[in-house]
């Protein structure tokens, strides 16, 4: 599914228009994305987690020359699933916390 795909079934679902569904879209990532691009977490319960990770430097190769090179120091983005969505991909039911 790409983004088209993705705005389509949104508005159907929600029964609003693609326009709307654009929008809403656009400010959901935008506003996860300014979140933790300062470092902060979100979490969607039962969706996963956004967060920001720290990668160290470390030594990598060149596949083409076999040369050794420096990865420099940097900070990614990380995805965790929920247990919710995890049991919806792998087609069993989500553990019930007591």
């Amino acid at each position: 599914m790409n983004k088209s795909e993705l705005i389509e079934a949104v508005a159907k679902t929600a029964e609003i228009t693609k326009a709307d569904a654009e929008r809403a879209l656009a400010a959901t990532l935008g506003t996860i994305v300014k979140a933790v691009s300062k470092g902060d977490s979100v979490t969607l319960v039962g969706f996963g987690t956004f967060k920001s990770a720290k990668r160290a430097a470390r030594t990598g190769r060149n596949p083409q020359t076999g040369k050794e090179i420096k990865i420099a120091a940097t900070t990614v983005p990380r995805f965790t699933a929920g247990a919710t969505f995890k049991a919806a991909v792998s087609g069993k039911k989500a553990a019930k916390k007591k």
